[in-house]
């Protein structure tokens, strides 16, 4: 398997030409290792499936604000398949990978169907969770050319949120709320300490900055996280 994994990391390299660094290699390896601890506690999941599909799901990786950003996954997923084939993974096994990586994709709106697909999917959005995700959220940020938040209305209490202006808005948006979509057990228990994580976060930046955390409000959710059903 490590032969296996050394091909997969030659082929991402050769194939993404972008300097984007949230989706870059250590992504694909942050990925791979929160898939396979996620299957190790399940006790399942392909391990060559997931460890392929976690270095190849943004083999193609389209720039968020582009309009062709939710066919990203199948382009991924197309662009995979020779080179799983190159590498001598099963027809079976490809379909799985496949699979697994169109439906990663939060704009793609494909449900998985395989456990290799939902435990990928808890993976990557891991990735937007935590001290991984609040740096990710800010350079992303930058990347889109938004402020990093609004220095007169952090938490939009007399504005509406708009997080392609405002990096912090994004909390709010979507990252307050991903835990609730995690697909495995496993997935939504890391979800939900790292959405901890970044309330702290939060509530710390409005220390620092005069605002008062908007306690109870349902878009800066906090026992929510802790509400999540197993």
């Amino acid at each position: 398997m490590i032969e296996f994994e050394k091909n997969l990391e030659a082929a991402l390299k050769a194939h993404d030409q972008s300097d984007d660094a949230s989706h870059d290699l250590y992504h694909a390896r942050r990925v791979k290792l929160a898939a396979l601890d996620i299957a190790q506690r399940r006790g399942e999941g392909d391990e060559e499936v997931l460890i392929a599909a976690a270095y190849l799901h943004d083999l193609v990786n389209v720039p968020k604000n582009s309009p062709d950003r939710a066919k990203a996954s199948k382009l991924s997923a197309d662009a995979a398949e020779p080179i799983l084939i190159e590498l001598g993974v099963c027809a079976e096994n490809i379909e799985k990978i496949k699979h697994a990586i169109e439906a990663h994709s939060f704009s793609a709106e494909i449900e998985p169907q395989t456990i290799e697909a939902k435990i990928l999917q808890d993976a990557d959005r891991l990735e937007s969770l935590g001290a991984i995700g609040i740096a990710r959220t800010f350079y992303i940020a930058k990347t889109m050319n938004s402020n990093l938040f609004h220095g007169g209305d952090l938490f939009a209490s007399e504005r509406d949120l708009d997080d392609k202006t405002f990096g912090v808005d994004h909390f709010a948006l979507k990252l307050l709320k991903l835990h609730k979509t995690m697909q495995t057990k496993e997935g939504r228990e890391v979800a939900r300490e790292r959405t901890d994580y970044m309330i702290g976060f939060l509530k710390q930046l409005a220390a620092e900055t005069g605002f008062t955390y908007p306690e109870g409000d349902d878009l800066w959710i906090e026992e929510e996280t802790r509400k999540v059903a197993s």
